[in-house]
């Protein structure tokens, strides 16, 4: 049977999250011509050989190196021959029912690329999973606060405050599980490789975006994702995810668009990082508090580096 879903995901060194990760796709995925594909990013904790013991129907493809989500999913796509890609991390597992919301938001707007279903953390709550593009104008409005004081605006809004319950267009869905309809794939190509681990999505939706095809959310289907809940990341995470928005900004800004993000960044920095000081002494070491200090400073300290690598291309 050819299948019209081709589930992929992508593992390295998370075998145990990826074994659950399947066993909750395989399940949502019943009733439904499928086929899953697993890359192994050259993991060293067996995951390849994992997946094959206890998922035979799973083809597995070993990339040999740890060539980040991307090109992962890249190769994979490239093999797969569903008309749908559904594209899930494995730290992120399916409830019932939800490829098939994805696959009927795709199926109410046949201009959408792609439909992302609502995501929540392990412990239930909600994992914001659609954001505005990165732009000069928004690293303006959200470092110095008019997003916030504004958050319903079309404009100046974002969608931090929305409670994620209603089916809308939005600008990009976070790569955690997503449905891709192939044709787009076909017009624009695969993800740039060039963006090893983070913003490498948000660039892809917007070269959708910018050929005409849109980007859907729907709350009648539902994710959990535990990354979206694992608190302070590693340094190593937080310089990725600096290095990716920068070169978002220089890939579709150029220059000035680099500059105008660290300028409004640092100055969205100067006036948080004392804030929620204060709120963290007032509050007697509300964790919340010290998070959001501590990925203020992490802010702070990216922008005011003078030995980034990404400096050397400007």
């Amino acid at each position: 049977m050819t299948p019209y879903v081709s589930a992929i995901v992508v593992s390295y060194n998370t075998r145990e999250m990826t074994l659950d990760c399947l066993r909750a796709l395989r399940a949502d995925l019943t009733g439904t011509p499928s086929e899953m594909l697993v890359v192994d990013n050259a993991s060293a904790d067996g995951s390849a050989e994992a997946v094959k013991r206890e998922f035979p129907e799973v083809r597995v493809i070993q990339s040999g190196r740890n060539a980040g989500f991307g090109a992962a999913n890249n190769l994979a796509m490239a093999q797969a021959r569903g008309e749908l890609f559904l594209l899930v991390n494995s730290d992120a597992f399916l409830r019932s029912g939800c490829t098939k919301a994805l696959m009927d938001c795709l199926e109410r707007h046949p201009d959408a690329a792609v439909a992302g279903p609502r995501i929540v953390r392990p412990d239930g709550s909600l994992q914001i999973s659609c954001y505005r593009f990165p732009s000069p104008l928004r690293a303006l409005l959200e470092n110095l606060f008019v997003a916030s004081l504004f958050p319903n605006h079309p404009v100046l809004g974002d969608y931090r405050r929305w409670a994620h319950d209603c089916e809308r267009e939005v600008d990009w869905v976070i790569g955690a599980c997503m449905l891709v309809r192939r044709k787009a794939f076909e017009e624009v190509g695969g993800f740039d490789e060039r963006f090893f681990m983070y913003a490498e999505e948000t660039d892809w939706q917007k070269r959708m975006r910018a050929v005409g095809w849109t980007v859907w959310f729907t709350p009648a289907g539902e994710a959990v994702h535990v990354g979206g809940g694992s608190g302070q990341k590693s340094r190593a995470a937080v310089e990725a995810f600096h290095r990716s928005k920068e070169d978002f900004f220089r890939k579709h800004y150029g220059a000035p668009g680099v500059w105008t993000n660290r300028l409004t960044s640092v100055a969205g920095a100067l006036c948080r990082v004392p804030a929620y000081t204060a709120l963290g002494l007032i509050r007697r070491g509300d964790r919340t508090a010290l998070l959001r200090r501590r990925e203020w400073q992490d802010v702070l300290r990216w922008n005011l580096s003078v030995e980034r690598r990404t400096m050397q291309c400007l």
